[in-house]
């Protein structure tokens, strides 16, 4: 099988904003737009036959390690907006994917990029990927959502703590706490006057340790100035982070 042309590395996914994607103020919840980001990332690395039933044919499975997203404007409920995402190349083992946001008028409103692993299903460790999969990486690697890399976070233990006991419906199909939901997290600990009053401008999360049933994770809030916010989720159980975010107003 020989590789597909570069145009057809390209998936284009249309959506529309539902009340049950909105805040009180009628905009996009940071955590339903990375929701677009991610189904658009499961269409296109299907249709390209590496998607979570290509991968289990070399006994992997995919986890998103990394995020970065930079907003321009929040989308408001009945919006129409298209994802544009292509894989863009490899870092050691991190295999990257980008984004481009567009509304109904085919104006950007975000761009962004993420860092995914191939995990071994018995190993539980990263893989590189083989044959024309691979190759497929290589194709567009100067075509940029964002030029930078997602960010690598430092740790954030100081500041206001939370103390989170996920439940049910925080959980996804692999049983683990899903992605999305530890963005909620983080936008939960605002007030509802600041967020009257603020939308993110940018959004980074790295995930490090999957949180299971039971897991009880403390999260730490730290202001690093006026407008920007490091936090990191820790187990109780062991101290070890779950994950580490970023949030810029």
């Amino acid at each position: 099988m020989s590789s597909p042309a570069k145009e057809d590395l390209i998936l284009t996914t249309a959506f529309s904003v539902t009340s049950a994607d909105t805040d009180m103020y009628n905009r996009l919840r940071p955590g339903g737009l990375m929701n677009y980001l991610i189904q658009a990332s499961i269409q296109s690395a299907d249709s390209l036959g590496f998607g979570f039933g290509g991968l289990r044919k070399q006994h992997l499975f995919w986890v998103l390690s990394r995020l970065t997203l930079d907003i321009y404007r929040p989308l408001q409920w009945y919006e129409s907006l298209e994802v544009e995402t292509w894989a863009k190349d490899v870092e050691k083992l991190i295999y990257l994917r980008d984004y481009i946001v567009r509304d109904g008028e085919k104006q950007e409103v975000a761009r962004g990029t993420s860092g995914w692993l191939a995990i071994d299903q018995q190993t539980k460790r990263p893989k590189r990927l083989e044959g024309v999969e691979a190759e497929i990486f290589e194709q567009l690697r100067e075509r940029h959502g964002l030029e930078r890399s997602p960010l690598k976070l430092a740790r954030a233990r100081d500041g206001q703590l939370y103390e989170i006991q996920p439940t049910y419906y925080d959980f996804d199909l692999n049983r683990h706490v899903t992605s999305t939901r530890y963005i909620d997290w983080m936008m939960d600990t605002f007030s509802f006057d600041f967020h009257g009053k603020h939308y993110p401008r940018h959004l980074s999360v790295n995930y490090m340790k999957e949180t299971r049933p039971r897991e009880t994770l403390r999260m730490y809030r730290d202001q690093e100035d006026e407008t920007t916010y490091q936090f990191e989720g820790i187990h109780a159980t062991t101290g070890k982070p779950s994950f580490r975010g970023k949030v810029d107003f």
